[in-house]
């Protein structure tokens, strides 16, 4: 472990809603930390790699994943709930897309290069879970780069990038080979791992344990390493 910060591999997907509180958590923790520096790394994960291109509805795609709407639109209650206290509006409205997410980590991979994976991470997941916007068409990926200042000539170059797809499923199957097969995934100084959006607390006893002790001061002391006093 480096002593001058702590470093944290986050494994998730946009279409995931616990990824989202995790994040949120995450950040209200890293707010009241008051140790050594904190590094973020966000790594893909697809929850429906198999999902098809024009995307699922709302009610087709619960329905198919859990055999009624019943049940998980009582779920849903639940994430809007833990949406809520987390400063995130949940919209599971009819307009709602589910839609495979490849194409949204290729995104981000470059935006990774580019400097701003963080950023567009909160972006597409308020886009997806918050504006319900579709996020499989190209004119509405075209716009929200354009936030970024993208053309929507890159915007489909990158879209397009059978290479950049590639390098995206490698480091999803890294990550499954680590033995991660649930999201969100939080890997502290590439040895710890916390799994699910668990509450701040959890992450800042985390950052205590990994943390070294902060010197404010040396003085005269004793080496038992080198038995050097």
């Amino acid at each position: 472990m480096q002593n001058d910060k702590i470093k944290i591999d986050i494994v998730s997907d946009v279409a995931c809603p616990w990824c989202y509180v995790g994040k949120k958590r995450l950040e209200k923790a890293i707010k009241q930390w008051g140790g050594i520096p904190i590094e973020i790394e966000w790594h893909p994960f697809q929850l429906d790699p198999n999902m098809p291109k024009e995307g699922l509805d709302r009610d087709t795609y619960l329905t198919n994943k859990f055999g009624s709407l019943e049940g998980p639109l009582e779920m849903t209650k639940h994430l809007e709930k833990s949406g809520k206290e987390e400063g995130i509006t949940f919209n599971f409205g009819q307009e709602w897309l589910a839609v495979n997410t490849l194409q949204l980590h290729q995104l981000l991979h470059v935006a990774g290069e580019e400097g701003f994976k963080d950023v567009l991470k909160e972006r597409l997941m308020k886009a997806y879970f918050d504006e319900n916007l579709h996020l499989n068409t190209i004119d509405v990926l075209s716009s929200i780069m354009a936030e970024y200042n993208w053309s929507a000539k890159k915007t489909k170059q990158v879209l397009d990038d059978d290479g950049i797809a590639y390098a995206v499923k490698q480091e999803i199957a890294h990550y499954q080979q680590r033995g991660v097969n649930s999201v969100p995934y939080f890997i502290i100084n590439d040895k710890y791992g916390i799994s699910g959006a668990q509450p701040a607390s959890v992450f800042l006893e985390a950052f205590q344990q990994v943390s070294p002790l902060n010197i404010i001061s040396k003085g005269d002391s004793c080496d038992p390493a080198s038995g050097v006093c």
